[in-house]
Parts: structure tokens; sequence; C-alpha cells
């Protein structure tokens, strides 16, 4: 085996500050950090040894001017350098649109408008009819959407019913609508509905007294009521006034199923539902508390007498009295319904604000006022129907009204200089609170009327 031996042609690298500037720089070796660089024979040492040398005259007589690109290899070409923009010759502008495009048309239903910038307002582009394959458009036909125009008849093609986007609804964000536009229909003109007096059976019903309109939806629904010997069993019917409208038997036995219950109310519990960490006088209604002595037809209270038990005629948390709670809906439109004319009468206790000690107060309270008290105070800017006011003694005044606005005795004495220290319901229509004891009730009896 004969012994490679290692030659030495140049001398070693100097250091950076020592290099020729102008020297070819050697190209770095390919694997260099892991595989021993090639070992170059006699013949090629010397012709990259020529090759450098040539490669350093031709950069000594390159003129000065010239800069060397160092940051790319020996005998390199230099890419060529694009013109500026500003230094392209220009093209005619005949000769710029006489150049075909190469570019494919663009539909106009693939043209998805942006849903931040709403729908487009200019309308699509017309294509030239010559240019289109099937011919022109025959006379009288409506544009297409898609900017040809179509002939009139049925539609051969399904794209057509999909409307273009900018003809498309969008809603106030932007985005668009899903679904077409509904069509409305046109509004009736005055005298296309001609009104032939007809109205609600159910509210007919509560007109006539037979029902409340609840009462009457639900007897509806069962069938038990009969127009002119018709069951009539749809809700919302219509029916003219002058008809003569039945009840089905069962309608009257459910009826008379429903119980009413009077209850003497103390002072601190509310008439409807619970608030402000105060009971309805609803809790009151337990069998301890069943005063039966004022009961003629004994009765037993059971859970089905105290479903849908309803307050007729509110008293305030500071009044007690008797106090009206009814499944009827007949009782409780009679109490407390629009054209009401029951009467409802109290008992109230008053003092002057200003002479709280005194004991006379019917002596000292002026004539004048009292008539004011009678007709002509006003609540919330309504005037108040005429109302029947007398002493009772001398500190407590008798009430007779036919309506029910909120605190209205308590507001009306204000007015007049009076503070109302105690008030107590005594009668509503012919029914009296009588010996009832305070806090207690009883059922309203199948011959009492209010």
């Amino acid at each position: 085996m004969t012994e490679r031996k290692k030659i030495i042609l140049s001398p070693p690298a100097a250091p950076d500050a020592e290099r020729d500037p102008l020297a070819p720089r050697r190209p770095p070796v390919r694997g260099a950090g892991s595989a021993p660089r090639k070992r170059l024979t006699v013949e090629e040492a010397e012709q990259a040894a020529k090759a450098r040398a040539e490669a350093a005259q031709q950069a000594a007589q390159a003129p000065a001017a010239a800069p060397r690109d160092e940051s790319r290899w020996p005998g390199e070409r230099q890419p060529a350098q694009a013109p500026r923009r500003d230094e392209r010759p220009s093209a005619p502008r005949q000769q710029r649109d006489d150049r075909p495009r190469q570019s494919a048309p663009q539909r106009v239903d693939d043209r998805r408008p942006d849903p931040r910038q709403g729908p487009r307002d200019q309308p699509p582009r017309r294509q030239d009819p010559r240019q289109d394959p099937r011919g022109p458009a025959p006379r009288g036909a409506r544009p297409d959407p898609r900017g040809q125009a179509a002939p009139r008849g049925p539609r051969q093609d399904s794209r057509q019913d999909t409307p273009h986007p900018s003809q498309q609804d969008f809603r106030k964000d932007g985005r668009r609508a899903q679904g077409p536009r509904p069509v409305q229909a046109p509004a009736p003109t005055e005298g296309s509905v001609e009104h032939d007096g007809r109205i609600r059976l159910s509210k007919l019903m509560s007109e006539r007294g037979l029902s409340s309109r609840r009462e009457a939806d639900e007897w509806i629904e069962h069938g038990w009521v009969l127009v002119d010997g018709e069951v009539v069993s749809e809700l919302g019917s219509r029916v003219y006034p002058h008809q003569d409208v039945t009840i089905d038997a069962a309608a009257k036995t459910q009826q008379a199923q429903r119980v009413t219950i009077l209850i003497n109310k103390p002072i601190g519990y509310v008439s409807g539902q619970a608030e402000d960490g105060y009971e309805p006088a609803f809790v009151l209604i337990r069998p301890e508390n069943h005063w039966k002595e004022g009961e003629r037809n004994k009765m037993l209270l059971t859970r089905g007498h105290l479903k849908h038990l309803a307050p007729a005629g509110r008293l305030d948390i500071d009044s007690t009295g008797l106090l009206v709670l009814t499944q009827d809906g007949r009782i409780a439109r009679e109490l407390i319904g629009e054209d009401s004319n029951i009467e409802k009468e109290y008992l109230v206790r008053v003092e002057l604000p200003d002479q709280p000690e005194e004991k006379n107060i019917s002596g000292l309270f002026p004539g004048e006022l009292m008539d004011k008290l009678r007709h002509g105070l006003m609540l919330d800017g309504i005037a108040l129907k005429p109302a029947k006011v007398s002493w009772q003694n001398e500190q407590q005044l008798r009430f007779v009204l036919r309506e029910g606005r909120k605190r209205q005795i308590r507001r009306m004495c204000e007015q007049v200089g009076l503070k109302v220290v105690g008030l107590k319901r005594v009668r509503m229509g012919r029914i009296v609170l009588g010996n009832l004891p305070l806090g207690q009730w009883r059922f309203l009896q199948p011959d009492e009327r209010f």
C-alpha cells in the first residue's frame, strides 16, 4: 500500500485584517463540519491556482466605479434589473384597448357581495346580445338578472329562480336574510270588509250575565253552549246579539258547584298575592276558622273549594271588614266589572291632623267640605262618581260608594283635611258583614244575592 503525501501549495490563510479585499473568496466545502475535506491532486491544485490568479487579474483591471458584488460567486452572471415604473415606455391608449383580454369573464352569480357593505347599488353589467350564442333577445322580453334577456314563458333554467345577490334582502346588520321575502297581501280598502254586527259569543254571554268570559270559553270547548238550538264548540265564534243562547244542564251543574267565601279580614293581611312579607287573606280559609253559625246549608271545605279563588273588591292592608273570594266569574263581574253599580258601605274613623285630641270632629267640620266629599273631587285627573257621605258619630263617617279606586276613601279625606285612622267595610250590595267574627269565614248561601 502506497503512502500518499500531503502537499501544501499555498501559505495559510491570513487573518481578515490582512486579506486582500479584491481576492476571490473560496466557496465553503459542503459537509465541512462533519466529513473531511477532499484532497486534491497536483494537477487539480495547479489548475485552481491558475484560476485564482486570472480572477485576481481581471478584478484589478475592472473600473473602480463599478463596485464588486462580493455576495456572488466568481463567474456568476448578474441578473437583469427590471426597469423602473417611471422608465417603462408607455404604450398608446388605442393599442392597449385593442388588445384581446386573456382573462375569462366572471359570472355575475359568482360575485358574492361583502356582507359588511350591504347590497350593491349598481346593476349587473349586461352582455352584448351579439356575443350571445343564443342570439338576440326577442322583443318584449324581460331583462334577465344575470344581464341577459330571457324570453317570457316557462323557465327552463333552474338557476333563474335564484335572484341576483344585489336583489336579495339584507338585514340591518348587513347579513343576508334567510329565505325569500314574504309576499304581503294588499291592505283591504275602505268598504271592502263590511261589518255585519256580530260579536263574540263569550262576550255576549258575559253581557247577559250567563257566565264570565273564562267560563264561556270553557263551556264552548265542552260543547255546552247552544245558539238557536245548535251546538257551538269553536272558540272565537261570532253571533248576532238577537240570537238565542242557551246553556246545557251540565254547565249549570258545574257552575253551581263553584263557591264564594266571605271573610272578615283583619289588619295586616293583603287581599291578593303575598307582598312585602305580608300574608294573603287566603291563608285564613282553614277548617278551624269556619264560622258555621251563619250558614243554613251546611257544607264541608274541600280542596276543590280552594282552587281559582280570586278577590272581588280589594281591601288594603290597613283596612278590615268584608272581603269576597269567589270562583264564580258572574259574581266577580257583578262586583268589580266596568259597569258594576253594586254599593259598597264603609265605616271610617277620622281625626284632624292639627288637633289629634279633638273628639267632636263632626261639629268642627265645615258643611261645604262635606258637600265636596259627596261630589266634586277628582283622583288622578278623573272626576269621582257621586257618593253618599254622612256622620255616623262625632268621629266616624259613613261612606257608600259605587266604584273602587285605589285607596279612594283615604285620598278623598286627605283632600278635605281629614286623616283616616280606621276603615271597615260592612256591606257589599245586599250581603252584610253581620256577626261574622274577625279572622273567620263562611260560605255564601245559595239563596243569597249581591
